[in-house]
């Protein structure tokens, strides 16, 4: 079956009334996690994820996707009117956004973000249309020496090419692969690091840890900081709303370039945050109007918002067809399908064909859905954060803490939310990355085993994951990426050696 029968057969999956009040209800909790800084797309997936235990796999991944679209739109909408960023993703936004409503025109600015916005979007869904298929058929020639190769490739992507500090990217993926081990070994049945406590037999909970680490984490975070949410007014019009419409063609070539980045940065570990950053600095460089960036220039909102959408999109082809989320949302959405009996990856595309060409055609409807919501609830979600965040701030909580009581009705996921809360907190404070934190939290286990597997095959010979041109593809690629930090310095050296002698 080609990959245009399987969309259309997806359509027929989420085109019912059922999928489409999911996807409105998704959007608009969506756009209230991402208004609020206090929460945020990871942290509201994954607090929705329990609700979605008792749903058809196909209709719970719908309704936290569209989640995952609303939080990106939300997040703008802050960024513009409050110039605070309700994501990380949406900082750059902020730098020409809140600038443009200062001078009247947020109706412009919020125009111009989430038309961009949806255009970035739906080229990351057209992407994973026609390249699902393939990726999939692709990765059906793995086994035990090439899906470790693949989650190495995935860890050391972070390490190369996220862009924060390797030592801190390192140390997160090392916590994260400790409290995967924690429990019973799936493989010789041991127990490892309960330290006596009964209650860490069935090992740390995924979703707790993310509960703690986003939810609570970012609000410690944000009452240190003391936000003040004075902002904009803004009503977004018909007319203002086509007028940006007729204008955006003339910013054709950010528009592509974006895209391009994000899809890119969404593919690889490097996330939406990365790509937005890196969508600005290139149209700053390259634009004819750069004089006007940071001053309120339409197309320092247009390239971080394409960009910050098409990787959001784009992130989830990896996580689907070969298991490896390039996000911290996908990451969590990751969690929720292997929580519902669910195994990413290229089988996925074969025994769950409906799931994955259902979830893609919501993908096309949930991104048009978001942008018409976004546009009509603008006033509704501004006016919230007028709210005092001595309201906001226990509301959150609470939502904390029945998420992740939810997970398995015990007293002591509390405190180990509160012990990943403060362990966020410091994360956030001392600027080290969570993605990769939980990105090996979720694949710990098959990371082990996949590598014990394949020294059982070897007999203990690295020489496995060099035995064929694939897996010593991967493998070569692997090493080069977890050492190019290293050797860019020495690199950066020599050349400042040359230049002194």
């Amino acid at each position: 079956m080609s990959n245009i029968e399987s969309l259309i057969q997806g359509f027929r999956v989420a085109f019912t009334a059922y999928h489409l009040v999911l996807m409105v209800c998704g959007v608009l909790l969506g756009i209230l996690v991402g208004v609020l800084p206090g929460l945020g797309a990871p942290n509201g997936v994954t607090l929705l994820l329990p609700l979605t235990f008792t749903m058809q796999p196909v209709s719970a991944i719908i309704l936290l996707a569209s989640m995952y679209w609303g939080a990106l739109f939300g997040g703008s909408t802050t960024s513009i009117l409050f110039n605070i960023p309700g994501e990380p993703s949406s900082v750059a936004t902020t730098f020409d956004g809140y600038p443009m409503a200062k001078q009247g025109r947020a109706t412009e600015a919020l125009s111009y973000a989430f038309l961009s916005a949806g255009f970035g979007a739906l080229v990351g869904v057209v992407v994973i249309t026609a390249l699902s298929g393939y990726v999939a058929q692709f990765a059906l020639r793995f086994s035990s020496p090439e899906y470790f190769a693949v989650y190495l490739l995935a860890f050391a992507s972070f390490v190369g090419l996220s862009g924060a500090s390797p030592f801190k990217t390192l140390t997160a993926i090392a916590l994260g692969l400790g409290f995967a081990s924690i429990g019973m070994d799936s493989v010789s049945g041991s127990l490892r690091l309960t330290f006596g406590l009964n209650e860490l037999l069935r090992g740390v909970s995924f979703l707790v840890a993310v509960i703690g680490l986003f939810g609570i984490g970012e609000l410690l975070l944000t009452m240190e900081e003391g936000l003040r949410f004075d902002g904009v007014k803004a009503r977004v019009t018909l007319s203002g709303t086509l007028r940006a419409a007729a204008d955006l063609p003339r910013y054709w070539l950010a528009l592509l370039r974006s895209a391009v980045i994000g899809i890119w940065m969404g593919i690889t570990p490097g996330g939406p945050t990365a790509a937005s950053f890196m969508s600005y600095g290139l149209a700053k460089r390259f634009s004819r109007r750069r004089a006007g960036f940071g001053r309120g220039e339409p197309e320092g909102v247009i390239s971080p918002e394409t960009a910050d959408h098409a990787a959001g999109s784009s992130a989830m082809l990896p996580m689907l067809a070969l298991g490896i989320p390039g996000s911290a949302t996908s990451a969590v959405m990751m969690g929720g399908l292997m929580i519902w009996g669910l195994t990413p990856g290229p089988t996925l595309f074969t025994d769950q064909h409906d799931f994955v060409w259902g979830l893609i055609a919501s993908m096309y409807l949930g991104n048009v859905v978001a942008v018409v919501l976004v546009l009509a609830t603008v006033p509704l979600f501004a006016a919230i954060l007028r709210i005092p965040f001595a309201i906001i701030g226990p509301v959150i909580i609470a939502v904390c803490v029945i998420g992740a009581y939810t997970v398995a009705g015990a007293t002591f996921d509390l405190w180990l939310m509160l012990v990943f809360g403060i362990g966020g907190y410091v994360f956030k404070k001392l600027d080290y990355p969570l993605a990769p934190l939980v990105l090996a939290m979720v694949l710990g286990d098959k990371t082990e085993d996949a590598f014990r597997q394949s020294m059982i095959l070897s007999r203990g010979s690295l020489a496995i994951f060099w035995s064929n041109p694939l897996v010593g593809t991967l493998t070569t690629l692997a090493l080069l990426l977890a050492a190019w930090p290293l050797l860019t310095l020495l690199v950066q050296r020599l050349g400042g050696a040359r230049r002194l002698a």
